[in-house]
């Protein structure tokens, strides 16, 4: 009786689970990719290609061990802040503007009013910074918890830096994980949120496909750390990929940007999705 009432609890405990505590399954078939070794080895930087192809089932990169590393999630939780943002009525909808103070910022770029959209795809920082304390630290952990995006360390004196510095960590399989889930409707979000976040996502859109993520980049100490994350569709199939690098000792990191980008597209032609 005793262990019939252990294995109830175990069963309603898994069941009630938020997304951040589900997993990968180790089941799935995983291909170290010979290309994506030479990609990254070419490209004079270290890290990984993540890549998982939804209709196959199949996960690719150059090094997965990188891939279940957890690093800090940089500019990519501007998608999962958009998303809470939105939930919580912090964010009216993809018209609300972001007034600039009118004092100098990191980029140009981020000195002027900017749209939902702009604020988004020019990685605006203040902007977001400006949510995250909107929201507040009690909604923002309720709704990551119920996200699974990750593992971030929110507290009051961190809630608008988390996702720069400090012990949050994110890795290229969680990264997909939280992906996969947006694109097939998973999370618990509005229709009118998905839509929302799905459509500002858009960074490229062709005749043939159609290519959604957003980009991120740490410093932590000396520690420069770069990512790519997002989905390819075509010919009805999906295609996600999280990329990960840190620069090598003679890389030059007015590249960085650039290469972040430019490998994960060198990757999905490699592998004959794009």
């Amino acid at each position: 009786m005793k262990n019939a009432l252990s294995l109830s609890l175990i069963i309603a405990l898994v069941a009630s689970s938020s997304l951040a505590e589900q997993k990968i399954p180790s089941k799935q078939t995983k291909i170290t990719s010979n290309a994506l070794r030479v990609i990254i080895n070419e490209a004079n930087v270290l890290g990984a290609i993540l890549i998982y192809d939804l209709s196959q089932d199949i996960y690719y990169s150059n090094n997965f061990e990188w891939s279940a590393m957890g690093q800090l999630p940089a500019s990519t939780f501007k998608i999962p802040n958009t998303i809470i943002g939105l939930e919580t009525g912090v964010i009216k909808d993809e018209t609300t503007v972001f007034e600039w103070d009118g004092t100098s910022k990191r980029f140009k770029s981020w000195e002027q009013d900017m749209v939902l959209q702009d604020a988004f795809h020019n990685s605006c920082v203040p902007c977001y910074r400006q949510v995250a304390r909107q929201i507040g630290t009690k909604q923002m952990n309720a709704h990551l918890r119920e996200l699974g995006f990750g593992k971030m360390d929110v507290s009051d004196s961190s809630l608008d830096m988390f996702w720069l510095m400090g012990e949050s960590t994110i890795s290229p399989f969680e990264q997909l994980h939280f992906l996969v889930n947006f694109y097939n409707k998973a999370l618990p979000i509005s229709d009118r949120t998905h839509a929302i976040v799905k459509n500002m996502m858009v960074m490229e859109q062709t005749a043939t496909h159609q290519i959604s993520g957003k980009t991120g980049w740490s410093v932590n100490g000396d520690i420069n750390n770069g990512w790519f994350v997002g989905y390819l569709v075509k010919d009805g199939n999906a295609y996600f990929f999280a990329s990960n690098i840190e620069p090598s000792a003679s890389f030059d990191i007015r590249n960085f940007s650039f290469i972040r980008t430019q490998i994960t597209y060198d990757a999905l032609r490699a592998l004959d999705m794009l």
